[in-house]
């Protein structure tokens, strides 16, 4: 199966120095993309550049954006049969840096100034794989910290609505230890770790794209 996997942080500058990101290693992007290459599929891995994990085949990424613009030109997307959108993309973006109450366009901004960044929310990308991407089984990411395990899974279920994908993960100290598979009908079953994850979804993949097994034989 052709399969892309995304995975890592994104980043947001505030200027040409600084930037805001967030924690993701990029380790459970990097584990799937082993899984299913191990499993006789042709991984496509795209990582964001503040990964503490890397790969010698992957692509990287800065910003959204970046990424946006590298999953729109992967080749013959129509043919592409899974779609694992893990990465932690950036939910807000500056929109504008405050230095001693004025506009900021600075390509350093001092350190020694008061800067008050305002931050809006970003476009989903995940709104557009299944228009990329019209013939894969799409599994995104729901990370949260906040809530119970049932409002994390019924969050997932949303989204699969909202973005017409096949499948969503949760995971989080929401959800509590391990992660969640989840489908429309709702949470189908539990992983303890990465590695029991990634091997699930080798399977459970396997099992819904036609002629999976065939292409790995």
């Amino acid at each position: 199966m052709r399969t892309v996997i995304t995975g890592g942080p994104a980043s947001e500058p505030i200027d040409q120095v600084r930037l805001i990101t967030n924690q993701s290693s990029g380790e459970l992007a990097a584990r799937l993309a082993q899984s299913f290459a191990a499993a006789g599929h042709k991984v496509e891995l795209f990582l964001g550049r503040g990964a503490s994990w890397s790969s010698k085949t992957a692509n990287y990424f800065q910003t959204n954006e970046d990424l946006e613009r590298l999953l729109s030109k992967v080749a013959e997307r129509d043919r592409v049969e899974v779609v694992l959108h893990a990465a932690a993309l950036s939910d807000f973006g500056v929109s504008r840096a405050m230095v001693s109450g004025r506009i900021s366009n600075a390509a350093k901004i001092s350190s020694a100034e008061l800067i008050e960044l305002l931050l809006v929310p970003k476009p989903k990308l995940i709104r557009r794989l299944r228009e990329w991407f019209p013939n894969a089984y799409i599994v995104g990411w729901k990370f949260e910290l906040e809530g119970t395990s049932v409002e994390l899974v019924q969050e997932g279920v949303q989204q699969i609505r909202l973005n017409r994908t096949n499948a969503c993960v949760v995971n989080g100290r929401a959800f509590g230890s391990g992660f969640g598979f989840c489908t429309e009908q709702g949470l189908v079953r539990t992983l303890p770790t990465k590695d029991a994850l990634a091997n699930w979804l080798v399977e459970v993949v396997g099992s819904v794209v036609p002629g999976a097994e065939d292409q790995k034989l």
